[in-house]
């Protein structure tokens, strides 16, 4: 199976450096071209599954980059941004040190209260791959977001820490994975 995960495209939120988190907020139009670009770049690939995050950035990329109806799409509530609490909406300049030194580091630093910790993430998204794995597909796409993306990308290159925090995933950036019995390999990184 190879598994495409990819972050959605830009939001206003992503463009004013706001903290995104659950809000849901459509793409923009710079997004919504990211997206028909990575369509274009990932070529005539027929996925036998796509696989996106229930908000609208998500499900409008996937829709976007599949050619699929947002209603083809299987959403799935594992793959959703953290939660940020009373950080949601904020600015990543103005958060403060708490939540800020978490975000950069989460391997030292711990989640602020009311933020969702790496513990929740990682055990989340670690059960959605565990399912998905047991699936017979070809190819997947599955559309997340920029937090959530680094547990995935933990579990599928084998991170002691559960996750690959750094460099942060780019908006439409797309990850490539082989997995074959257990074992998983990342193939390419399309920017």
């Amino acid at each position: 199976m190879k598994i495409y995960i990819t972050r959605h495209g830009q939001t206003d939120y992503n463009k004013q450096s706001l903290m995104q988190g659950r809000s849901d907020i459509p793409l923009n139009e710079t997004g919504l071209a990211q997206a028909e670009a990575t369509k274009e770049k990932i070529g005539d690939i027929k996925f036998d599954a796509v696989y996106a995050s229930p908000l609208i950035r998500a499900l409008t990329t996937a829709s976007v980059i599949s050619g699929l109806s947002k209603d083809e799409i299987i959403t799935d509530e594992r793959i959703i941004e953290a939660e940020f609490g009373k950080y949601e909406a904020e600015n990543y300049f103005k958060v403060g040190f708490p939540m800020k030194l978490y975000w950069m580091f989460p391997e030292i630093f711990p989640a602020p209260k009311g933020v969702e910790t790496i513990k929740s993430m990682v055990s989340r998204t670690a059960d959605f791959l565990k399912e998905l794995e047991t699936k017979d597909y070809e190819n997947v796409l599955v559309v997340c977001h920029g937090g959530i993306i680094r547990p995935l990308r933990g579990y599928l290159e084998n991170a002691k820490s559960g996750i690959i925090w750094r460099p942060r995933p780019e908006n439409c950036e797309v990850f490539v994975y082989e997995s074959a019995n257990g074992k998983h390999r990342l193939v390419e990184d399309i920017k």
